[in-house]
């Protein structure tokens, strides 16, 4: 082999290795790099704030750098090249959209920190009210409640409870990413019966804002909405039975009670012909063996059937039997007693001559 074919070899294997470990070493550097991120540091991360209300974040830094300041539609600070801490402050946030972001020029370089800020607004006003309906509800039947609320920012934040007396019974939650104030509304569909009859329901929009947000979550609650629950009449069978004995000669009252909404007209069927409107039934002898109790409302008509049995009245002549006996007895009683004083008292004589 030539020399000169070797030196030219041992050249290229000279550069190629030299190529390889400059790559190994910027790449190592642009690693670290980027491992370290941008030198910055802003305090607080990310701010929750009042509409209308103050905010302010320090950015720093502990490096040399040619220059650092805040970017923002309100309230921007301008390059500074001889500080460490730059500070982001207004007095009163209104842009709703704002994203400020720290920046520092470095080494011929220029890295951001965008600072997340959420602006809210609790609610002008939060109301309940029934949908496609007015005044008293049916039992059994199905409602729609609507809770409105109305200028709230912003609205993936925002948490609508429902509410029965005390009792949480639904939550909604909504996703529009919108910034500025919305009106939104919340339904819940309810099916009362008989216990809801006066229960009250309402509604409360709540701000979720995380930690950086007010300790206690801003709420806003509605007047509470009274329902009103119409049901059927249910007759008292402990105090109304169904089978009524009745002794010939003498009277027995009976009651018929029944609970309702509107309350119930009560009324007794005795025949076909004749009605008796009250609650209370006075039954004699005389009295038609079957018997209608009848309660009414606006809502139905419940009926309870009450069979009357009448029964004759033994009473005189069981007293009439024991006077009899006491009389026997006695008069055995009467008999014994002379008959044994007869002998036992009576004297015998014997005469004889002086």
């Amino acid at each position: 082999m030539k020399k000169g074919s070797f030196c030219l070899a041992t050249f290229i294997r000279i550069v190629y290795m030299w190529l390889i470990g400059f790559s190994f070493l910027y790449f190592s550097l642009v690693a670290d790099s980027a491992a370290d991120g941008c030198p910055l540091q802003v305090n607080p991360q990310r701010v929750v704030v009042k509409y209308g209300g103050p905010v302010s974040v320090d950015c720093s830094t502990s490096i040399q750098h040619t220059g650092m300041g805040w970017e923002a539609s309100e309230g921007a600070v301008p390059m500074s090249t001889d500080s460490l801490v730059v500070t982001w402050r207004v007095s009163e946030l209104t842009e709703w959209d704002i994203t400020p972001y720290c920046f520092i020029n470095h080494n011929m370089d220029q890295c951001t920190v965008t600072l997340p800020v959420t602006i809210y607004k609790t609610p002008d006003s939060v109301s309940i009210s029934t949908v496609n309906h007015n005044g008293p509800m049916k039992e059994g039947n199905q409602y729609e409640l609507q809770c409105d609320v109305l200028n709230v920012a912003p609205a993936q934040n925002l948490t609508v409870n429902w509410y029965k007396g005390q009792t949480l019974v639904n939550q909604s939650i909504f996703t529009d990413t919108i910034k500025t104030p919305v009106n939104k509304t919340s339904k819940l569909l309810i099916r009362p019966d008989r216990a809801d009859d006066g229960a009250q329901y309402w509604c409360e929009a709540e701000l979720e804002l995380g930690e950086e947000g007010p300790r206690l979550p801003p709420k806003v609650t509605s007047d509470p909405l009274n329902i009103t629950v119409y049901f059927g009449p249910i007759i008292n069978e402990t105090k109304l039975p169904s089978k009524v004995l009745v002794v010939r000669g003498y009277t027995v009252v009976i009651v018929c009670e029944a609970e309702g909404n509107p309350t119930p007209t009560i009324s007794w069927n005795l025949s076909t012909n004749y009605t008796v409107n009250n609650k209370t039934l006075t039954i004699t002898d005389s009295t038609p063996e079957d018997l209608h109790c009848i309660a009414n409302n606006s809502v139905n008509t419940t009926i309870r059937y009450v069979k009357v049995s009448i029964q004759d009245n033994y009473v005189p002549i069981i007293v009439g039997i024991i006077i009899a006996v006491v009389l026997v007895i006695s008069m055995i009683f009467i008999y014994i007693y002379f008959t044994y004083y007869k002998k036992t008292r009576m004297g015998h004589y014997i005469l004889r001559k002086l």
